[in-house]
């Protein structure tokens, strides 16, 4: 029975046919397990830790050791695998906070190559490193196929369809599929093109740009916290922080070069209009992303256009972002029906060509989505109903913060730091975001406000026309098609118009819900 269990659970990934256990061979030296545990539930349908042990002993040695990512605990103590085993935890159907990677690529290339401070008897070649998450499909992806573009100069497209070969069984989908964990894929490759020198820093929101937004949607701000092992909610917008943007501008030029005079930051005189009559500059982005002459545009399909204003400076502790987007509806009986979800993470280190810039980012930035190329429910396509139809998030380095952190790839021989594990039991797990999902939910006080009111609807009074204070925009860079702020869109993105730049990319199919 818990052999038929585990098959289950195992679903689409690959067995290994020799130990009979969810792992595989990413290379000769890359394993990828799914989680082990020694308790029970999970041990019913779990890759028995005891198993697992005895598999990697008979056919390794003492050269193998395991690299482990999960926020939510391991399910077992460290001595029960000799203390061999390094700690980087974030949040499952999530990508890593940036800052990790070079501590887990250096990590792991000291232990493969035998300059590492443990154990240098390990023969080079001879030893392995195991990565495991909960399913060893996200995480462990990520994380596989950022080593082999890293340290082996393998190129994205290779190091992905291998992961998928050796880690899924065919037709079941690819290995990596979370958009966000496909664009942090990205990242690693331009990082390891240009020194692998990443420079952590904060970021502040100035401005969320919502096109086509449906009624009912809550829209927050979050970031990693505690090395990451938690995602913490900074900000969620009100509806006073809300503007819905009306009006017409008489001739467009396409939706870029609007964007680039809203960007510019001050207007006239006190940042006030020149003439009362004239657009404002929200106005006049909206209506040209309306006004796009691109065939396949979705905006004003449905919904509104809205910008979102923080009331205060916006600011995250790192340059790792996530945006996430909740529409609730309105039930009875002291309930609120979640009826989509959806989030996209980015960083702005990249945003802001930061590697093509040898290790300096643009001190501001635009990055645009559209609602199709969102991150899903726990790692799956599913996001329910449509509750926008594109977003822009408007960013910047804020002045009078902390200073920026150079982080630079360990060397040979250097001693790599790794962070606290999360408690194994999993009994003190902090809450990271990984449970949100459809249905009913008992209605808050916040939720009930966003659920009883239009999300589009301005409030009697309310002006269209007011940017807040000068300083809001001071620094903030200009955006557009042309020139030499332009910045290039994420691999996972599609472009918001024909007027913009950037590849195109088709999100994976075939999501495993359970990574």
């Amino acid at each position: 029975m818990a052999s038929l269990l585990r098959q289950i659970v195992a679903g689409p990934r690959a067995r290994h046919p020799e130990a009979g256990l969810d792992l595989c061979y990413v290379t000769d030296n890359i394993i990828a397990t799914s989680g082990p545990s020694g308790t029970y539930p999970q041990l019913a349908y779990r890759n028995p830790l005891s198993q697992l042990v005895k598999f990697l002993d008979d056919k390794h040695g003492s050269d193998w050791a395991i690299w482990e990512f999960r926020a939510e605990g391991t399910g077992y103590p460290d001595s029960e695998v000799y203390g061999r085993v390094k700690h980087y935890p974030w949040p499952d159907h999530h990508p890593p906070p940036f800052a990790l990677i070079p501590l887990i690529m250096g990590s792991m290339r000291n232990w493969l190559k035998g300059t590492d401070a443990e154990g240098k008897e390990g023969k080079e070649g001879k030893r392995v490193v195991v990565v495991h998450c909960k399913a060893g499909k996200g995480r462990s992806g990520t994380v596989s196929c950022s080593y082999l573009i890293s340290e082996e100069g393998w190129s994205v497209e290779d190091a992905l369809k291998r992961f998928t070969e050796r880690r899924m069984r065919p037709g079941f989908g690819a290995g990596v599929s979370i958009p966000s964990q496909l664009r942090w894929v990205g990242y690693v490759d331009r990082w390891t093109k240009h020194g692998k020198r990443y420079i952590e820093r904060p970021v502040e929101v100035v401005e969320v740009h919502v096109w086509g937004l449906r009624d009912g949607v809550k829209v927050a701000v979050e970031g990693f916290v505690d090395e990451g092992r938690t995602i913490k909610n900074f900000h969620t917008f009100s509806k006073e922080e809300r503007d819905l943007v009306r009006g017409d501008i008489k001739k467009s030029n396409g939706f870029a070069d609007v964007v680039t005079e809203a960007m510019k930051g001050k207007q006239a005189g006190n940042g006030t209009k020149e003439n009362s009559d004239e657009p404002s500059i929200s106005e006049k982005v909206m209506t040209a992303a309306q006004n796009s002459n691109d065939p396949d545009r979705l905006i004003g399909s449905k919904g509104g256009d809205v910008v979102f204003r923080p009331s205060e400076p916006l600011v995250i502790p790192t340059s790792d972002l996530n945006i996430d987007f909740e529409r609730r509806n309105k039930a009875s009986y002291g309930f609120t029906m979640v009826t989509s979800v959806a989030h996209v993470w980015f960083n702005t280190y990249f945003e802001g060509n930061g590697p093509e810039n040898g290790g300096n980012p643009d001190d501001s930035g635009v990055f645009e989505i559209e609602w199709d190329a969102m991150d899903g429910i726990k790692g799956s396509s599913r996001k329910g109903t449509r509750a926008f139809d594109k977003m822009a998030v408007v960013w910047k380095t804020p002045r009078g913060r902390q200073s920026s952190i150079v982080i630079n790839e360990p060397s040979v021989d250097e001693e790599v730091k790794q962070t606290q594990p999360a408690d194994w039991r999993g009994d003190a797990a902090p809450s990271t975001g990984m449970d949100k999902d459809l249905g009913l939910r008992a209605a808050t006080p916040s939720s009930a406000s966003v659920s009883r009111a239009s999300s589009v609807r301005s409030h009697k009074g309310e002006t269209n026309d007011g940017h807040g204070p000068d300083d809001e925009r001071e620094g903030v860079k200009p955006y557009g098609a042309e020139g030499e702020n332009e910045i290039k869109a994420p691999d996972s993105v599609l472009p918001l118009s024909k007027d913009l730049p950037g590849p195109t990319h088709e999100v994976a199919k075939g999501d495993d819900p359970s990574t």
